[in-house]
């Protein structure tokens, strides 16, 4: 007959328990990750996504941060971004001078209100509905990005935007 009986500490984990160990480690670190930091990092991200886009779509105002330039006039709308939304976008019931102008400040608009976390909330709301016309009128085949941007945008609505925000702020001072 042949038994075998391993002895071990309780404390001491062998084999799969070792893996499973790590695993519950692992687990506790990142849940010790601050939703504030968490946050912050989706506010930033995200709105350096639109930010982008919208200088793409105006002349006149410009920011290199790479470079250190800094050019400011009248914004207005590139003269190919109204063709853009003509002949490529095509959004349903709405004309391009319109939406591009729309498109234009929202994705400038938003991002500043996300990175100081004011209306941190609606700001998301806003951006959320802009990607979802994208995805459903605009480029259909690009669900992996725009996910993405949907994902963090839910969670901004969902948790707020952290303790680093004039949002919180104002809730402090005035609850």
């Amino acid at each position: 007959m042949n038994t075998r009986t391993e002895k071990y500490a309780p404390n001491q984990p062998t084999g799969d328990g070792l893996l499973t160990s790590l695993v519950l480690r692992f687990v506790d670190i990142a849940q010790r990750i601050p939703n504030t930091l968490l946050a912050f990092v989706a506010r930033f991200s995200i709105a350096a996504v639109f930010w982008k886009s919208g200088e793409t779509k105006i002349q006149g105002f410009a920011v290199d941060i790479v470079n250190r330039e800094f050019t400011l006039g009248w914004p207005r709308l590139s003269d190919s971004v109204v063709d853009l939304f003509r002949d490529e976008y095509q959004l349903p019931l709405v004309p391009p001078e319109i939406a591009a102008t729309m498109a234009a400040t929202a994705e400038h608009l938003f991002p500043i209100l996300l990175l100081f976390g004011i209306a941190t909330r609606l700001s998301a709301l806003a951006l959320l509905g802009m990607t979802m016309t994208i995805q459903l009128f605009v480029y259909p085949d690009a669900y992996p990005t725009h996910g993405t941007w949907a994902a963090v945008l839910l969670y901004l609505m969902v948790h707020g935007p952290g303790k680093l925000s004039l949002d919180h702020w104002i809730a402090r001072r005035y609850a």
